[in-house]
């Protein structure tokens, strides 16, 4: 059975091994989660950690059905720590276990645990765990299979790659399924779970067909500025009424099961957040592909999307901010905590009229900071007056 390593991930964990803090990953639901944590066990395994200094539970198996409680989870634990060694403790989606911070702190306590948690859901949230695990966490967000992951057995890269990469799915599991209408079915059934357990349930929503409608727009307008009244207008004017506050309170419910990932307006100008309006991006475009296929896509936007999630994995899930430079727009702009980045990308910009469109907000800045064009133009790198155009497939499997 093929399995890609998560090598960034793995590094990310590498690097907070026993040191004295609990390590959360959180994304949505069949990003490859479980498999990145049994991949870490095998390194401790590699590196000369004993069998018995490793605990690992997860949560959706119900052989563990009788440990969704916290002093029984946390009794369960305790019996089976080495007194004399390094315990380290892995728990696959921890938010299934009432009060699992409890358990999970006391553990804490121990000089000899090093923990590591998974999450789905809102749960898991930087504002929810600061309060329950009292800073004690650091936390990494977790995506499918980035563009380089989803090629690394590939010995040269094509056009047809990064073609099929955006037309399947980027869930991992898409090398265990043997057909394209195997990959659809699998991709619907990802989101019908997401809907039902990570956003119905979660947040006791009842009317099920305006959330999908939400969810479709949302998908169908990837890379559009959009806000909660432009959604409830044309959702209202389809024939389903609903309130701008409604749609606000689907959108956080979106975001927070890492369905959806917004990017905020700012004013380059003086590096001010503009509340307005939002751009909305899938955490996997083959989503998009599965549950609006009889709609044309518009491959610009898909490719910002695709984009957009590489930035997050490369600026380490900072924000990733839409420019406004007057009445022009900047795609991407990004803070690294010292300085920025900005990034423009096109499908082509072989005519002339739409390289100059392109080029035009990133030339409107004065300042010094790197600029970028990315396109799927296959063409080696080409500077304009500062401004460096890069083939998207390249800039993908760079580092």
């Amino acid at each position: 059975m093929k399995e890609i390593q998560r090598t960034s991930y793995l590094e990310w964990l590498s690097g907070w091994k026993d040191k004295g803090i609990i390590k959360v990953i959180t994304g949505i639901r069949r990003c490859g989660k479980s498999t990145l944590m049994r991949q870490f066990r095998q390194k401790l395994l590699d590196q000369g950690v004993q069998q018995e200094q490793i605990i690992s539970l997860n949560f959706e198996d119900m052989t563990y059905s009788h440990l969704l409680d916290a002093r029984a989870l946390h009794e369960y634990l305790i019996n089976l720590l080495q007194a004399e060694k390094q315990n380290y403790i892995f728990l696959d989606e921890v938010q299934l276990v009432s009060e699992f911070e409890k358990a999970v702190n006391s553990l804490y306590l121990k000089p000899n645990v090093d923990i590591y948690l998974t999450g789905s859901n809102a749960h898991m949230l930087s504002g929810e765990l600061a309060t329950l695990l009292s800073g004690r966490y650091v936390k990494i967000n977790m995506l499918p299979l980035s563009f380089k992951e989803y090629t690394q057995d590939f010995p040269y890269i094509y056009t047809k790659e990064y073609n099929d990469y955006i037309s399947s799915t980027s869930f991992p599991f898409k090398y265990q399924l043997s057909s394209p209408d195997e990959v659809r079915q699998y991709v619907r059934d990802i989101y019908d779970t997401v809907m039902m357990r990570d956003v119905v349930t979660r947040y006791n929503i009842s009317d099920i067909n305006i959330l999908n409608s939400v969810t479709l727009f949302l998908m169908d307008n990837i890379g559009n500025l959009t806000n909660p009244k432009r959604i409830a207008d044309t959702l209202t004017s389809n024939g389903l009424k609903i309130s701008s506050h409604t749609i606000d309170n689907y959108l956080e419910a979106l975001t927070n099961c890492y369905l959806f990932y917004p990017a905020q307006r700012m004013s380059v100008k003086g590096m001010e957040i503009l509340r307005t309006s939002r751009k909305y991006y899938l955490a996997d475009v083959g989503l998009r592909n599965a549950l609006l296929s009889s709609r044309n896509a518009d491959q610009g936007r898909v490719l910002e999307n695709v984009i957009y999630l590489e930035l997050l994995r490369r600026y380490h899930f900072k924000p990733i901010y839409v420019g406004q430079v007057g009445n022009q727009e900047i795609d991407f702009v990004c803070h690294n905590g010292q300085n920025y980045e900005y990034y423009q990308v096109a499908l082509s910009v072989m005519e002339p009229a739409t390289l100059q469109r392109e080029l035009a907000p990133l030339k409107a800045l004065k300042d010094h900071y790197p600029k970028f064009l990315i396109t799927l133009d296959p063409q080696p790198p080409i500077d304009h007056d500062g401004i460096r155009q890069l083939y998207a497939v390249d800039w993908l499997l760079s580092k």
